[in-house]
């Protein structure tokens, strides 16, 4: 079940269709209890408004988790760029033969960090974790050595460097999990069926005109899954600045 939110037009179909159905059991409800009097009928408003406002507030609040995860994506990506391409140049500062070791494996390393950014495939995907992986064993072990048999400064720097090299993929790692809460979205799911069930039991008769509100709500959850799924939604982060690097390391 946690496994719907991950894929936005499911998150659409399902919320549609459960809050088109919760107003036409409102309406049930309506038909086989008594209908509203005057006097709570009044009360019945404040209610209905009550509801739909703390559910509006609930989706910008949700919204903005999403927004906020999106742009910490975004900034890792970046993040991660600057890392290997100053790693790359620190690479200088080895000597001639791990100079060229380093910088082969982080180019390659490189374009695996690009495949992950903008692979589907579970398959693949594992491949390339295990890959990069593998290379960032090959490149800690250059720089390790080297620091182990020439502990200078300029040595140092180059192993800083590949510090944050790998530092940066872990903190990618950790924002592309940072997900939405489950318990979030069944309270929010929870609290527009509510909605819906007040607006078709308040309804004097069920047009097509109530189907708007469970249209918008559907809308803005398929909009705040798919900013909060960074594999499976149209709104991705794309490697820009890992791929300008790539190309420009290519051509050096």
């Amino acid at each position: 079940m946690k496994n719907i939110v991950t894929f936005p037009l499911l998150v659409f179909a399902f919320s549609f269709i459960a809050l088109w159905l919760s107003v036409l059991v409102g309406a049930v409800f309506r038909k086989r209890l008594r209908p509203l009097k005057e006097d709570p009928r009044e009360d019945f408003r404040v209610l209905k408004a009550a509801t739909l406002t703390l559910l509006g507030l609930l989706i910008g609040f949700t919204f903005s988790m999403a927004i906020s995860r999106y742009e910490q994506r975004k900034n890792y990506e970046e993040a991660e760029a600057n890392a290997i391409g100053t790693e790359y140049l620190r690479a200088d500062l080895l000597p001639a033969a791990d100079t060229a070791r380093v910088r082969d494996l982080l180019r390659d390393y490189l374009d695996q960090r690009v495949l992950f950014y903008t692979t589907r495939n579970v398959q693949q995907l594992r491949q390339i974790d295990a890959s990069t992986a593998q290379l960032q064993n090959d490149l800690w072990s250059g720089v390790q050595a080297r620091a182990a048999a020439q502990p200078t400064p300029l040595v140092a720097l180059a192993v800083s460097g590949m510090h944050d090299v790998l530092n940066s993929r872990g903190y990618t790692q950790a924002a592309w999990l940072n997900r939405i809460p489950f318990a979030a979205w069944v309270s929010l799911a929870a609290i527009a069926i509510c909605c819906n069930l007040l607006l078709g039991y308040g309804a004097n008769r069920i047009s097509v005109l109530f189907m708007v509100l469970p249209l918008v709500v559907s809308v803005s959850f398929f909009l705040i899954a798919d900013i909060d799924s960074p594999r499976s939604g149209l709104i991705r982060v794309r490697p820009q600045n890992l791929v300008s690097l790539s190309q420009s390391l290519h051509e050096h």
